[in-house]
């Protein structure tokens, strides 16, 4: 196979496509998304046979323990795809609505129309649950997609791409509309990220070496956090009954996501009760903690402890592994967080509502919470119906991207002949 010229070929249909899903309405593309939920209802056993046999070849390869459970598809995992496609559904039709209507002295009204931002190119490895997620947010907001998934997904991909093309049938739209580039050859991902002629924009979902390449070689704009290295702290006016549950979800709910906690802060006031008590709740998981002198001397006796060095501040860990600091306050928390986050999500637990607001104002990072588990940081769980990725960019799209992200304002005018003097 010619890479280049299969991508280029995947590049003109999707150009092409991306404008009859631009024009269909409403109603076209929510049936498209309504018929691949039913499909993959339908077939969730083959769907689940496919996984096992991505996951034997995983294991037998000696994938990460992280990336095999990004890769694993249970039925709960499936009936959550189809859950959010429904979600996707329900969610308004974003394409077509004018705002900020205003008359100027001149006479014309100025408004702003959100359209599709066209074909979106999506990278990703291991999560089979992104091409569903991205082909629904693609489709309801009128774009293209090309989906590029990683070659341990590969049957997975493929027979999900069979659905989704399925759904794309029955609805009236072209099957181009959502694309899987079939091959598992890498350089079609240097193909993609190199055609600005058909692709819009690149969306990268995958580890830090993925992402840190495609920043260096893109020529098309994307869409992509690189870390996930969030925080919670826990002020000296928090609830200790919250602060337990919230800091032990945070962590151990999952270890391979990018929006688990990697560092946790406590104040001093609170350290001594507090760090104790989490010490119990960890060692049920073995979960090893490094710690700074102050947390070191509080810790000693646990039996999963270790000195952190200064690059545990800066290390998404992606395993059982949490680096802990006391802090003298809210002002040296959030001091360390603008300094070591990779503006994804920070958490406060807090009773104190001054302390909570100054916490979501000057935390710099694309999701800050109250008394809540970074682990919401979740475009599902954000009432997105899904997501296509999370961005820590502060332009066009910040935190989980969901169909907003995937579309842009032009400027319309309507005017009554006037012309400009």
């Amino acid at each position: 196979m010619d890479i280049s010229e299969y991508m280029q070929t995947i590049g003109r249909q999707a150009r092409a496509a991306s404008r009859a899903m631009a024009r269909a309405d409403g109603a076209t593309r929510n049936r498209a998304l309504l018929l691949i939920a039913d499909a993959i209802e339908r077939d969730s056993a083959q769907l689940v046979a496919a996984n096992a046999r991505d996951l034997d070849a995983a294991r037998a390869a000696g994938l990460a323990p992280a990336l095999l459970d990004r890769l694993a598809l249970s039925e709960k995992a499936i009936a959550t795809m189809v859950d959010g496609l429904r979600q996707i559904v329900a969610l308004p039709d974003p394409i077509g609505e004018i705002s900020n209507m205003k008359f100027r002295p001149s006479g014309i009204q100025v408004g702003q129309m959100r359209v599709p931002l066209g074909v979106i190119g999506i990278i990703y490895e291991a999560r089979p649950n992104v091409t569903v997620d991205a082909a629904g947010l693609c489709i309801k907001s009128g774009n293209a997609a090309i989906l590029r998934g990683g070659s341990e997904a590969i049957h997975c991909n493929r027979a999900l791409a069979a659905l989704v093309a399925e759904g794309l049938r029955g609805a009236g739209l072209p099957e181009q509309g959502v694309q899987v580039v079939e091959t598992v050859d890498r350089a079609a991902v240097g193909a993609m990220i190199t055609m600005p002629e058909y692709v819009d924009v690149i969306v990268p979902r995958g580890g830090k070496g993925l992402i840190a390449r495609l920043m260096k070689e893109s020529t098309v704009p994307m869409i992509k956090h690189l870390d996930g290295i969030c925080h919670v702290y826990i002020d000296a006016k928090a609830d200790i009954a919250k602060a337990l549950p919230i800091a032990m979800n945070a962590k151990t709910h999952r270890y391979g996501t990018c929006n688990t906690m990697e560092t946790l802060l406590v104040a001093r006031a609170i350290a001594p009760t507090v760090l104790p008590q989490l010490a119990e709740l960890y060692k049920t998981k073995e979960v090893e903690l490094r710690a700074d002198p102050e947390a070191l001397a509080i810790l000693q006796g646990y039996p999963h402890l270790m000195a952190a060095v200064e690059e545990d501040w800066r290390t998404e860990y992606l395993a059982p592994i949490l680096a802990v600091k006391v802090v003298a306050d809210i002002d040296e928390a959030i001091e360390h967080i603008n300094r070591y986050s990779s503006k994804h999500t920070e958490a406060i637990v807090t009773e104190d509502y001054t302390d909570a607001m100054r916490f979501l104002r000057e935390v710099d990072s694309a999701s800050v919470m109250v008394n809540a588990s970074t682990r919401f940081a979740d475009g599902f769980e954000y009432g997105l119906g899904a997501e296509i990725g999370i961005s820590n960019d502060k332009l066009h799209a910040r935190g989980p991207v969901g169909l907003e992200g995937l579309t842009s304002l032009k400027y319309v005018v309507f005017g009554h002949g006037e012309i400009r003097v």
